[in-house]
């Protein structure tokens, strides 16, 4: 089956990615720790990741005090999610994930300034059951030195996302009737769209408990080459489906 491998903007990828900019910290309490007030929370943005699947994040521009050698940075992964990789590939970090998935850090070993270049992602798996639209709270990213005094903190929300439908039926590269029979699978209860090469609304249906939808157009395509993709929606939150290359009879 021929199928263009172009997305709609609306899709949500199996990884998404979300940069932020560590803050300055100000002055130590007398505890030698930075004041409650020093340590604003950082929002980082949003990343959206569809459930089962994984997603990135990535920290980067640390601006303050300078940190060195076993000084450390820590993400703690949102409510029901877990983090399964600390994939960074350079020289002069160590990387490691708790056991049971709950963190993962980066210790500085000896790059020359830490923190100060490069990014610093962080792998996050959602879980299948998760319900699309939803927010998994809790994400939280800190900055320490070798003491282990936090110099900066931040934090991240991650949207639970759609997967992309899938286009079924009908197939390319056979003539097709002018209202030729469309169907595929989606995550349960999406409302489905199906549209063609000018981007207009061939027909639409919701998916059923089982993950199928199916519809007719309701008008007769033209005849000739034409392009059909399905867009997922449900919760706020959405994805579409590849293109599949079609022709319809004259």
């Amino acid at each position: 089956m021929n199928r263009s491998s172009r997305k709609a903007a609306a899709a949500c990828g199996a990884a998404g990615m979300l940069v932020g900019v560590w803050l300055q910290t100000g002055t130590a309490g007398a505890a030698g720790l930075p004041a409650p007030a020093a340590l604003p929370a950082v929002l980082w943005g949003d990343v959206t990741i569809p459930p089962g699947r994984d997603g990135i994040v990535e920290a980067r521009g640390f601006t303050g005090p300078a940190l060195g050698t076993g000084s450390t940075l820590t993400l703690t992964a949102p409510a029901g999610a877990r983090v399964t990789g600390a994939p960074l590939d350079a020289p002069g970090y160590r990387g490691a994930v708790a056991a049971d998935g709950r963190t993962a850090r980066y210790t500085a070993a000896s790059a020359e300034r830490p923190w100060r270049d490069g990014a610093f992602p962080f792998v996050i798996a959602v879980p299948a059951d998760a319900v699309p639209g939803t927010r998994l709270s809790g994400c939280a990213l800190r900055l320490a030195d070798a003491d282990g005094a936090v110099r900066a903190t931040g934090g991240c929300h991650v949207t639970v996302g759609l997967a992309e439908p899938t286009l079924a039926r009908p197939e390319s590269g056979v003539p097709l009737e002018r209202r030729p029979a469309i169907a595929g699978r989606a995550h349960p209860g999406a409302q489905i769209t199906v549209s063609d090469k000018d981007d207009d609304e061939v027909c639409a249906d919701t998916t059923g408990s089982d993950g199928l939808w199916g519809c007719t157009p309701a008008r007769a395509l033209p005849g000739g080459p034409n392009r059909l993709q399905a867009t997922a929606t449900l919760n706020g939150v959405s994805a579409a489906s590849e293109q599949i290359q079609i022709t319809v009879a004259p």
